[in-house]
């Protein structure tokens, strides 16, 4: 029974013999070179990341909101050097601080502490930094953004309920 089955060739191996007899398989581009990605470690995720280096996009696009805003406020010193005007550097925290109070108001992703940022604070750092590279001096290096201090004496909703013993 299996030698009456070798015999037998599917109508799509009998197109792909009859392209391989006429050259149509011959000089490809790309013969003879190793398939991208077969060498690495398995990856679930191989086609975002393949389409995220394709297009040229970054990886935080991924991330969720929360920490999209954690890393914009970490890098907001870095891009607001580059503006000219004091309005400019206010109008750009006071858009991350709206960013901030809408997540802060429904959030989604994980708890991550975010607090709005000052912008007397950032305008001083973009002023010394400002003031350093006139000077010729290099800027100083920006200080890390500070969590939200909670009133004292406030605990938290689900702790108030509890009595605290001395």
């Amino acid at each position: 029974m299996s030698e009456r089955w070798s015999r037998y060739e599917s109508v799509i191996d009998e197109q792909i013999r009859k392209a391989q007899e006429r050259g149509d398989f011959d000089n490809l581009p790309g013969k003879g070179k190793p398939l991208p990605g077969l060498d690495g470690p398995d990856d679930d995720l191989w086609w975002v990341r393949g389409y995220i280096r394709r297009e040229g996009l970054s990886g935080d696009a991924l991330l969720p909101p929360s920490l999209q805003l954690r890393k914009e406020i970490e890098r907001l010193d870095d891009s607001v050097r580059e503006l000219t005007a004091e309005r400019a550097v206010r109008d750009t925290v006071s858009e991350l601080n709206r960013r901030i109070a809408e997540w802060l108001r429904a959030p989604v992703g994980p708890a991550v502490p975010i607090g709005p940022v000052n912008a007397d604070d950032v305008v001083a750092r973009w002023l010394a930094a400002r003031s350093g590279r006139r000077a010729g001096v290099p800027p100083p290096a920006a200080a890390a953004p500070t969590e939200p201090e909670s009133p004292v004496g406030r605990r938290p909703w689900w702790r108030r309920r509890t009595r605290r013993t001395p």
